[in-house]
């Protein structure tokens, strides 16, 4: 009897191991057959010509664009930014590494690094972000259908208007400065647009053109001894020596109007601009986009249509001009 019970404790011992390994092999199997998920990483390239409130402005419209789109840089987002300091020859090299680093979508701030961009990458998609004129940028041939691998936001604005603007202060208006950098397109473009509403204005478009950041300031003083007031277009290399204009203009008393919003409070008297940082983000949701599946092929650029007017109180008093209430009125913000 004794000898059965013992056999009996041993096939009970013997199912109970058996059924332990089982449960065990049963956990490991389970595991094995839900693997960790992966969160897929996308690399992003973004590229800037140059610093400045407008275009840093966009830089961080761009970034908050695709984080509400669900791209968040640290998560499942990686940036490699790149500033080219308002090089062309930068502007190359970048472009160059992100083709070489086969990044998911490359995204560039202003002409420059848009051209470079879409010259250097031709297998992954492009979008670009201020450019005036993309037509004349040759990075689409279609503004509806761009048809390749390039699409984007324009920050066009009219000349006609910022003329009439600049004439509601100086009603006798006869010279208007110019400041532009002869390699930028976008600069070119604005300057012919510029000069085709002054004729018709019968006001004369005196022009200096510049190559370098070093040559601003010399353009500056030049200009304001045979104008009436001086006008900064969307130049990316000007605007961000605006400060140098700025006090050259303030020594001669000779006013100076802007293209752009960021350069009205940095100084300028007056512009109808538009707000860069709400174009940066739309930027970063058409980016979202192309990322999540569109083809940039069938992706319109998207230009701001409505210029809101904005004026420096404190700039205009200094110049010693006088703010009408119509003006006052249509403003969207006065800067004091």
């Amino acid at each position: 009897m004794r000898r059965a019970v013992s056999m009996g404790l041993t096939a009970l011992l013997a199912f109970s191991l058996a059924a332990c390994g089982n449960q065990t092999d049963g956990k490991t199997e389970a595991t094995a057959a839900k693997p960790a998920e992966q969160k897929q990483i996308v690399k992003l390239g973004l590229t800037q010509f140059v610093e400045h409130p407008a275009l840093d402005a966009i830089h961080q419209g761009i970034l908050d664009g695709l984080k509400a789109s669900g791209f968040e840089e640290g998560k499942n987002l990686e940036v490699d930014y790149q500033n080219a300091h308002g090089d062309m020859n930068n502007t190359v090299s970048i472009a160059q590494k992100y083709a070489g680093d086969q990044k998911d979508l490359v995204v560039a701030i202003a002409t420059p690094s848009a051209q470079a961009a879409a010259k250097a990458i031709t297998d992954k998609p492009v979008v670009f972000s201020a450019v005036t004129d993309p037509l004349s940028a040759q990075l689409v041939s279609n503004l509806e259908k761009p048809g390749g691998n390039v699409t984007g936001t324009s920050d066009k604005v009219s000349m006609e208007q910022q003329l009439q603007l600049i004439k509601k202060f100086l009603p006798d208006l006869k010279k208007l400065g110019v400041i532009y950098t002869t390699s930028e397109v976008n600069s070119e473009v604005q300057v012919k647009d510029l000069e085709e509403a002054a004729s018709k204005e019968g006001v004369e478009i005196v022009k200096a053109g510049i190559s370098q950041l070093s040559e601003v300031q010399l353009a500056a003083t030049g200009l304001t001894a045979k104008t009436d007031a001086l006008f900064i277009p969307i130049d990316n290399t000007v605007v961000s020596s605006f400060e140098a204009v700025l006090g050259a203009a303030e020594q001669s008393k000779i006013p100076v109007f802007a293209s752009d919003t960021d350069t009205v409070k940095r100084g300028a008297i007056a512009t109808y601009g538009i707000d860069y940082y709400g174009m940066g983000k739309q930027t970063g949701e058409m980016a979202a986009r192309v990322l999540k599946g569109q083809s940039p092929a069938d992706m319109p650029v998207e230009i701001s249509r409505q210029a809101e007017l904005y004026i420096n109180e404190t700039a205009a008093a200094k110049f010693g001009l006088t703010i009408s209430d119509e003006l006052k009125q249509q403003a969207k913000e006065i800067i004091k």
